[in-house]
């Protein structure tokens, strides 16, 4: 493959669409569809792949599951949204056995349960590879509330909720150590990031009904990559400040550099990045405590200088490299 993740997906940007109702195609979190004046429709897709996204030794079939619908949802909690169906689409190895795949369903199930979500179809197939799931999330948001990437603008503030680096951190053990390993309580929280994380759909709801104009974003491949998606789609350059960053207590005993590394390139935390305009922020936070979801600003947007995103440190400010998880990397 000489592309890399990125560069792939937009070599196959349509050229122009077809359907009236397609409000926003590729190049976001999800795509946006109107079907009535009332809402709009919100459709993103998945793929978990064994040995690239997940490994028998880090997580059971029941997380994993748990896990692959709910990095769908998180997709729609970026668009402010509502999930309300799901697809799922399996390959399945020949020495895989049905309560292998039974505990898979149960663990969707149980994401779906708390979210009100229906599973409305799918497809079932046999491999020689490993295994494989793709999961289709349907939802919907009020019209003209989506929140877009491409709406930051010169000026705004850059916000994150809740903390950063977890999943990495909780991966990093898992790593080490295995999934049957006598972890201490704080250890389990880290680990629980990994393999059991929390869509965003209240905060996402938060920012979907609050009259302002805000861009949005979720932490799925490392926030270093997310804010260079919000740069790259709205033209401007983002100002990341390295002491502002929202760390796990647990984080503490680990080296500063560490820290960074897990939030900055580690991914899977699916927290909402985003950035507001400065008037609009003391409202925001506002509206956010009284949810009790901590809000964190952590940078600002500035004029347009080639859609860099830049890491200020007490004595510099330098290039943060758009990197993270790429399914392409070697």
């Amino acid at each position: 493959m000489d592309k890399d993740e990125f560069s792939l997906i937009n070599s196959i940007f349509p050229k122009k669409y077809h359907q009236s109702s397609l409000i926003y195609g590729i190049g976001d979190d999800t795509a946006i569809i109107a079907e009535n004046i009332e809402k709009e429709e919100l459709i993103c897709v998945d793929t978990l792949v064994e040995g690239v996204h997940f490994l028998e030794e880090t997580m059971t079939w029941k997380q994993v599951g748990y896990k692959s619908l709910a990095v769908n949802i998180s997709d729609i909690a970026a668009m402010g949204g509502i999930p309300a169906y799901y697809l799922v689409s399996i390959a399945i190895p020949d020495h895989y056995q049905a309560k292998q795949i039974q505990e898979i369903y149960r663990g969707m199930e149980q994401v779906a349960k708390e979210y009100e979500m229906d599973l409305i179809g799918g497809d079932t197939v046999s491999t020689k590879g490993p295994f494989v799931i793709t999961v289709t999330v349907i939802g919907y948001v009020e019209k003209g509330r989506h929140l877009l990437r491409k709406n930051a603008q010169s000026g705004d503030m850059v916000f994150v909720t809740n903390t950063i680096g977890n999943a990495a951190c909780g991966l990093d053990l898992l790593l080490q150590y295995g999934k049957d390993y006598a972890y201490t309580e704080k250890e389990k929280e880290m680990i629980h990031f990994h393999q059991m994380p929390v869509p965003q759909i209240k905060a996402g709801r938060i920012l979907a009904q609050c009259p302002v104009r805000i861009a949005l974003n979720d932490v799925s491949d490392g926030l270093a990559s997310e804010l260079h998606e919000l740069a790259e789609a709205s033209d401007v350059t983002i100002i990341v400040d390295a002491e502002c960053v929202p760390y796990h207590p647990y984080m503490s005993n680990v080296t500063l550099k560490q820290r960074e590394e897990w939030a900055f390139f580690g991914g899977e935390d699916f927290q909402l990045v985003g950035s507001v305009a400065q008037q609009d922020w003391d409202m925001l936070k506002t509206t956010f405590e009284q949810a009790r979801i901590p809000v964190h600003i952590i940078g600002k947007v500035v004029e347009k200088q080639n859609n860099h995103v830049l890491v200020k440190r007490k004595t510099s400010i330098e290039r943060l490299d758009k990197k993270g998880y790429n399914h392409f990397s070697k």
